[in-house]
């Protein structure tokens, strides 16, 4: 759990910190920054979207995950849950809850989260989520600073997720070939790319409601493999 206790302090101080910036930033800047920012969390979806080998999986598995996540509609449940933080805490017009939303997703969807606590629960090695808390941790100042104080409560479900997935790797380290690692990392990359989409305004994808692409995709891919009709 080093790395996940790690990631999860990380953002916390990056929150803080953010936070404790962004009352001498102007308006402008804030704007300007968190424009960038959608643009670099855009290039990074793009990247990781493009590690597919088989795009076909990619796609049914959002179509699947997309409809039984708005079956359950997720979205709604992740914005109830940053709303009643935002109750507790203040934060105005709703900032509170788009920031815990998104930056819970931008923290959470991703390989190196799945795979990194993989690798420290079997082998006691956390390289890669100190890797991912210096990356977020940065990235929670930056985020912190225009969203606002609901960056640092993603440290929570980012905490709950890692976390699982390190005290149950051994059921897992059989399951992540490199196959379906990369199908899982263009998956969420897509997811990535609209979560950009969001920041930077273009219009309202409700990213939430496609996380059950996530577990749907290693199970077409473990299928595929199965059958030998993909990578």
């Amino acid at each position: 759990m080093t790395g996940t206790f790690a990631n999860t302090a990380a953002i916390v101080a990056g929150g803080l910190l953010g936070v404790f910036l962004r009352r001498g930033i102007p308006e402008a800047v804030k704007e300007t920054v968190m424009q960038g920012l959608g643009l670099s969390v855009l290039l990074i979806g793009i990247q990781m979207s493009l590690k597919t080998e088989n795009v076909l999986l990619v796609v049914i598995s959002l179509v699947a995950g997309g409809a039984a996540g708005q079956a359950i509609d997720i979205e709604k449940r992740l914005a109830a849950l940053g709303a009643r933080l935002e109750t507790r805490i203040g934060g105005g017009e709703g900032r509170m809850s788009r920031a815990f939303v998104t930056a819970s997703l931008i923290y959470c969807v991703g390989a190196m989260a799945i795979v990194g606590s993989i690798e420290d629960g079997l082998n006691g090695n956390p390289s890669i989520l100190l890797a991912k808390a210096t990356l977020d941790g940065v990235s929670a100042v930056v985020f912190s600073s225009t969203l606002g104080p609901g960056v640092i409560f993603s440290a929570l479900p980012v905490f709950l997720y890692q976390g699982s997935i390190t005290l149950l790797a051994d059921n897992f380290k059989t399951l992540l070939t490199d196959g379906v690692v990369k199908e899982l990392t263009a998956t969420g990359g897509l997811m990535i790319v609209g979560i950009a989409v969001n920041i930077l305004g273009i219009r309202e994808i409700r990213v939430g409601n496609l996380l059950p692409a996530l577990p749907a995709v290693v199970l077409l891919a473990l299928a595929a493999q199965r059958l030998g009709l993909a990578f």
